[in-house]
């Protein structure tokens, strides 16, 4: 069971396990969305780029990053909603066989009556292998209140 709105407190931090990406990541997320830009799905052009290979999609990136911090368990159960992302940077690229994992640090939380609960706003940073970031935003989820 996740944690409950009254658990979560400022300056509280978690580390997610880590997630290898794969090209076939890739090239399923470009199935799957449409964007088969070929910086992203094409080798030889992608030579071509500032980047010299393939990239990720930056919203695979933030999607797997949604994904790594749900394993964490603590929304499991307790979260009503995800309700907003604010400032999403995509600092640096993610590429095939990078292997990234998420911080967070709670930096908010509002109660919420009106719903059973509260707004939780979340620091997130996506890392890779060198411990370099990748992406950085935050994150609103509402979450439940205890039961009584």
């Amino acid at each position: 069971m996740g944690l409950y709105f009254e658990e979560f407190y400022v300056g509280q931090k978690a580390v997610t396990e880590k997630r290898t990406i794969t090209e076939d990541d890739i090239m399923q997320f470009a199935a799957l969305t449409g964007d088969d830009n070929r910086i992203h799905v094409d080798h030889e052009f992608s030579k071509t780029t500032q980047f010299g290979r393939p990239i990720a999609h930056g919203v695979l990136g933030l999607s797997f990053s949604l994904g790594l911090v749900w394993k964490t368990g603590f929304l499991d159960g307790t979260v009503i909603a995800f309700r907003e992302v604010h400032e999403w940077r995509f600092i640096k690229p993610i590429f095939i066989g990078d292997s990234i994992h998420v911080e967070t640090e709670i930096k908010e939380t509002k109660p919420l009556p009106r719903i059973g609960g509260g707004s939780v706003t979340i620091m997130v940073e996506v890392k890779n292998q060198n411990d370099e970031v990748c992406h950085r935003g935050r994150w609103i989820v509402l979450m439940m209140s205890k039961p009584s």
